[in-house]
C-alpha cells in the first residue's frame, strides 16, 4: 500500500450562475442577537479578509438580509410618519383650535417613546409585526375627548360670564370625562389580551405587535390624564371661543336629517343594525385565513429534488442546468445553489436536494413579468420544459426557513401519513398527491422520495465464515474500507487536523465483480475471496425511513397560491376524505403553517369570547 494525501468522500457541492462550483460560507448569528448589527459586523470583517486573500481569489456575498430589514424599517417609518401627519391634518380640521390640535398631536411623539422605553425593558424589538401595528387614530382619542371637552367648557364659562381660572375649568372638564376616557383605553387594551395569549410560534411572532401597541396605549392614557391638562392651562388662557370646523358643519346638514329620520324609525332602524349584525357573522365563514402575512422578501428560494439514485456528479449537472434556465430570466442577478450538506452539516440534506437562492432586481427594473406570482408561474413552466428530470418547488429565502422552523416541512402545507408498512405508505401517498393536486391552488405537490435508492446488499455467509475461522468483523472491515474507508486515528499538522483513513484502491470497488474478488486471509493462512463467504444482492432499498411519534410516517408536501391556506385545507380535507380510503390503522395528519393556524384558532375561540365578556 502507500500513504498519500486524499479528499474525503464529498456529500455536497455549491454552485453559481450555471458556471460550475464555487466554495461558500454562512455566517451564523448567536441567538437573541440583532441582525442589523451581526451583519453589520460581518461587513467589516469581510472587508479585513479580502485584504489577506491571494491574487485571483474573490470573496463576494450573495445573500445580505440586512437589505430587506432596511427596506422594511424605511417601509415602516415612512407609514408612521404619513400616518401622523394625516392624524395631524384632521385633529386641524374637525377639532377647529389649532392650538388644542398640535397640543393633541404632541401626544404621537411622547406616546411613541414611551412604548420604546417599555420595549426596551421588556426586550421586544422593533419590527415590522411590532411598530406596523400602531394606531395613531387610537392613541390620540383620549387626548382628543380631554382637549375638546377642556375647550367647550373653558368656551361656554367665559360666554356666561364666569369668573373661573382656566386651571379651575380645565380641571372640572378633564374629571367629567376622566373616567370615560379610561375605560376607552382600557377597552382597545382588553381587545389585544387575546394575543398576548397565544403561544408557540404564533406566540413569539405576534405577541411584540400587541404588547407594542398596549404600550402605546397605555403611554398615551398617562399623557392624557396628566400632561394634556397642564399643557391646557398654558394654551387656553385669553379668549376661547368653541368654532366648528366647515366640516363639522358640513357633516350637521347630512347627520341631523338623517338622525331625525332614525328617531322617527326607530324600530326600523334597530331592525336594520341588527341585520347588518347577523350578516356580518353570517360572512366571517367566509374569510379567508392564513398564519402570516407573506412579506415580499425581494428574493426566491427554490428547491431542487431528483431521484434518491442520483450521484454528486449528475446531481451538479442537473442544478447547473436549472441555474442557466433561471439565468434567461432579466430579472435574475445571480443564482447560488447548495446540494447536499456542507462539511460543518448546520443544514444537512442528501445529495439529491439543492436549495437555490435566486437574486431579483427590483420590481420597477422587470420586463418579462409584473408581479413575483407570474414570474415564478414562467419559471415554474421553463424548469418543467428544460430540466423535466428534476422537481422545483418555489418560495422565499427566510419564508422557507421559517416554515421548517416552526413546522418541520419546507412548505406551506404538510400531509403526514402514519402507519407501518413502507410500501403502503407510499402507495397511499402517490394516491393522496394525485387527488390534493386537483385541489384550486395547490402548487408544487409531492410526496417524500422514500424509494428508489439502489443498494449493494453483502450477507455473509456464517457457515462458510465458520468453516474458514474468520470473523464477521473482519468482512465488515474489508467492505467498510472498500465503500468510504475505515478511520484509523487523526493527524495533527500545526493546529490542523485530519482524518487518517484506510481505503483499498479505487479499481477494488469499481464493480460487483471486483468486490467480489477481494481477498481475506484465514488464521491458517487460506485466502478466501470475498464471493465466496458472503452473498451479494442489488436490492431496490428505502432512501429514508421518517418516524414521528414512536410510528413510521411519510409526508405530502405543497404550496398554496391564489388563495388562502385555510379554505383551501377544507377543500384538501374534504376530496381526501371523499377519494382516498386509508387503510385500517393508518391516519393523516395536516401540518405545516395551517397546524399553527389550527392551534391559535383554537386558543383565540376561548379567549376571544372571554375578550368580549369584559368588554361589555
Amino acid at each position: 500500500g502507500e500513504v498519500i494525501t486524499g479528499a474525503s468522500v464529498r456529500q455536497g457541492a455549491v454552485t453559481a450562475d450555471g458556471e460550475g462550483e464555487i466554495v461558500a460560507g454562512i455566517a451564523m448569528m448567536l441567538k437573541g442577537e440583532n441582525s442589523r448589527t451581526v451583519v453589520g459586523r460581518v461587513k467589516e470583517r469581510v472587508e479585513q479578509v479580502k485584504k489577506t486573500l491571494p491574487n485571483g481569489v474573490e470573496l463576494i456575498p450573495f445573500y445580505d438580509r440586512t437589505e430587506l430589514v432596511d427596506r422594511t424599517i424605511w417601509t415602516v417609518a415612512k407609514n408612521l410618519i404619513e400616518g401622523a401627519i394625516l392624524v395631524i391634518i384632521v385633529l386641524i380640521l374637525l377639532l377647529g383650535n389649532w392650538r388644542g390640535s398640535l397640543l393633541v398631536a404632541t401626544i404621537i411623539p411622547l406616546s411613541m417613546l414611551f412604548a420604546a422605553i417599555l420595549m426596551r425593558v421588556f426586550n421586544v424589538s422593533g419590527n415590522l409585526m411590532s411598530l406596523g401595528a400602531l394606531d395613531f387614530g387610537l392613541i390620540v382619542d383620549g387626548a382628543v375627548v380631554m382637549v375638546e371637552n377642556a375647550v367647550r367648557r373653558r368656551a361656554k364659562a367665559q360666554h356666561q360670564g364666569k369668573k373661573e381660572t382656566p386651571e379651575q375649568t380645565i380641571l372640572e372638564a378633564c374629571i367629567e370625562v376622566g373616567r370615560p376616557v379610561v375605560f376607552a383605553v382600557a377597552i382597545i387594551i382588553i381587545v389585544y389580551l387575546p394575543i398576548l395569549s397565544l403561544t408557540g410560534i404564533e406566540g413569539k411572532m405576534f405577541k411584540p405587535m400587541a404588547l407594542t401597541v398596549v404600550f402605546a396605549l397605555l403611554g398615551s392614557l398617562i399623557l392624557s390624564l396628566t400632561y394634556v391638562p397642564a399643557a391646557m392651562s398654558f394654551i387656553l388662557r385669553g379668549h376661547v371661543a368653541e368654532k366648528e370646523s366647515f366640516v363639522i358643519r358640513y357633516a350637521k346638514k347630512w347627520y341631523r336629517p338623517a338622525l331625525a329620520f332614525i328617531m322617527r324609525s326607530r324600530a326600523q332602524a334597530v331592525a336594520v343594525a341588527t341585520a347588518l349584525v347577523l350578516i356580518s357573522f353570517a360572512l366571517f365563514p367566509l374569510l379567508g385565513s392564513e398564519f402570516i402575512p407573506r412579506l415580499d422578501e425581494g428574493a426566491l428560494a427554490v428547491q431542487v429534488q431528483q431521484l434518491p439514485s442520483v450521484s454528486l456528479s449528475q446531481s451538479i449537472r442537473t442544478v447547473t442546468e436549472v441555474e442557466k434556465a433561471l439565468k434567461t430570466f432579466p430579472e435574475v442577478t445571480k443564482v447560488v445553489s447548495k446540494t447536499g450538506r456542507a462539511e460543518v452539516a448546520t443544514d444537512p440534506m442528501s445529495i439529491d436536494f439543492s436549495d437555490l437562492y435566486i437574486e431579483l432586481k427590483p420590481v420597477s427594473e422587470w420586463t418579462s413579468a409584473h408581479t413575483k406570482t407570474e414570474l415564478v408561474e414562467k419559471m415554474s413552466k421553463a424548469l418543467e420544459e428544460r430540466v423535466p428530470n428534476a422537481s422545483c418547488s418555489f418560495s422565499q429565502p427566510i419564508e422557507l426557513r421559517v416554515a421548517e422552523l416552526i413546522s418541520g416541512v419546507r412548505s406551506d402545507v404538510a400531509i403526514k401519513l402514519y402507519g407501518d408498512d413502507l410500501d403502503t405508505l407510499n402507495e397511499t401517498a402517490e394516491q393522496i398527491s394525485r387527488v390534493v393536486s386537483q385541489v384550486r391552488g395547490a402548487e408544487d405537490v409531492k410526496a417524500e422520495a422514500t424509494t428508489g435508492l439502489p443498494q449493494l446488499q453483502i450477507k455473509p455467509d456464517r457457515a462458510a465464515i465458520a468453516r474458514y475461522g474468520i470473523n464477521v468483523e473482519d468482512v465488515n472491515d474489508l467492505v467498510e474500507s472498500v465503500v468510504a474507508g475505515k478511520d484509523a486515528g487523526q493527524i495533527y499538522e500545526g493546529e490542523q487536523r485530519f482524518n487518517l483513513v484506510v481505503r483499498l484502491n479505487e479499481d477494488a470497488g469499481k464493480n460487483i465483480e471486483s468486490i467480489k474478488n477481494l481477498l481475506l486471509t484465514s488464521p491458517t493462512g487460506v485466502v478466501v475471496p470475498l464471493g465466496q463467504i458472503a452473498e451479494f444482492k442489488l436490492i431496490d432499498a428505502s432512501a429514508q425511513i421518517s418516524r414521528e411519534d414512536t410510528r413510521r410516517r411519510i409526508g405530502v408536501e405543497l404550496n398554496v397560491r391564489g388563495r388562502d391556506i385555510g379554505s383551501f385545507v377544507a377543500e384538501a380535507q374534504t376530496a381526501i376524505e371523499k377519494d382516498v380510503k386509508l387503510p385500517p390503522g393508518y391516519y393523516l395528519k395536516w401540518g405545516g403553517q395551517f397546524e399553527n393556524l389550527e392551534r391559535a384558532t383554537s386558543r383565540l375561540m376561548i379567549v376571544v369570547p372571554i375578550a368580549l365578556f369584559l368588554i361589555f
